[in-house]
């Protein structure tokens, strides 16, 4: 016995199909995430900086942080290399978890997932991106 399936959608509503499929799944995924946004920096205050957080079902954390408008490094005082996120754990020291990529001029990003329980996220201007400890450039600070 053959199975012959049979499509009665044309091409228009199948992309209509497809879009709302879409647009369903982002719904769906970030749902799921808390969203926070960074307070204005006194360092760079154009920026608008938000990191969206997940809780996937290993207990990991999934970070997404974007910033837009966020100053270029080698225009800070001093100037900088690279801006660092890092994490305050529970104990109070600062982990080091990357460094946010400038895409073009107007955004950068980082994406991440890390096993760390956190209390804070804050970003720092650095001189190298693998500092083992933060400087005294920060950013921005959110507490949890």
């Amino acid at each position: 016995m053959e199975l012959t399936f049979v499509c009665k959608y044309n091409s228009h509503q199948m992309k209509k199909l497809n879009v709302l499929t879409f647009f369903a799944l982002i719904l769906l995924f970030t749902s799921c995430s808390t969203v926070s946004k960074f307070p204005v920096s006194s360092v760079t205050p154009a920026a608008n900086i938000v990191v969206y957080r997940h809780h996937d079902s290993n207990g990991n954390n999934t970070l997404d942080i974007k910033a837009k408008n966020l100053a270029s490094t080698d225009r800070l005082l001093p100037p900088k290399q690279t801006y660092v996120v890092w994490v305050v754990l529970e104990d109070h020291s600062a982990k080091n978890i990357g460094q946010l990529k400038i895409k073009n001029a107007k955004e950068a990003e980082i994406k991440t997932l890390t096993a760390f329980k956190y209390t804070e996220i804050f970003i720092t201007a650095e001189d190298q991106a693998d500092a083992l400890y933060p400087g005294n450039v920060e950013i921005s600070r959110i507490k949890f």
